[in-house]
């Protein structure tokens, strides 16, 4: 079930200046016809769940994954709220690392911002987490002792940066297989046709162009 097999069509008038009959039409696809997730499935852990996406796997091989249908990466996009794949979906390692060098060049290696390390009091309990971003002078008390401080912070490159926010790319929600078949049965509701005057069947609606003159 690949996604634009699934759209239903308009008969449009022909446009054409070499049309034989203003009964002549052209069957294209209803583009505006789109897929709406279900307001039930929305945000429910009951119908999605989160998905790590490995490095280098594509939208038709995680489908491939859940569902044993590559043809259903558009189920993938669609519960993951991807609209532009070239954008949002994670690079390779070796696409980010390629994507950073040409954007910050002999910068690559630069520090961008500073972060705390992880900070654990006596008993192993964490006292300040890491990943919070700070100035170079930070510092705090030393948990363990009464007297001493600490400057638990780290830099991070740009390169860092780069590949951290991808890495974020990688952590998408997505169609529990269970629930598959309930929502393709959603799709196939919404791509067909009620009967009105422009109906032909539940698949091809007609539509006049009224721009168009009889040619004969």
């Amino acid at each position: 079930m690949t996604y634009f097999r699934e759209l239903p069509s308009i008969l449009y008038q022909s446009p054409l200046s070499t049309r034989s009959s203003s009964d002549e039409y052209v069957e294209v696809k209803n583009l505006f016809r789109r897929v709406k997730l279900r307001d039930d499935l929305k945000g429910s852990v009951t119908y999605l769940t989160n998905y790590y996406v490995r490095d280098g796997f594509r939208p038709d091989q995680v489908a491939e994954d859940l569902y044993g249908n590559s043809n259903l990466d558009w189920v993938v996009l669609h519960t993951a709220g991807i609209v532009n794949v070239r954008d949002e979906w994670p690079l390779t390692s070796k696409e980010i690392y390629d994507y950073s060098s040409n954007k910050y060049g002999n910068d690559l290696n630069q520090i961008r911002y500073y972060v705390t390390t992880e900070v654990k009091d006596s008993t192993g309990k964490v006292y300040l987490p890491k990943g919070k971003v700070v100035d170079l002078d930070f510092t705090i008390p030393d948990p363990t002792s009464s007297t001493a401080t600490l400057n638990p912070v780290g830099g991070v490159t740009n390169y860092e940066h780069e590949s951290n926010l991808n890495e974020d790319k990688r952590n998408i929600t997505v169609l529990r297989p269970a629930y598959l078949e309930l929502f393709l049965s959603d799709v196939r509701r919404i791509m067909t046709y009620s009967k009105s005057s422009q109906f032909v069947n539940n698949r091809v609606v007609r539509t006049e162009n009224t721009r168009n003159t009889d040619p004969n």
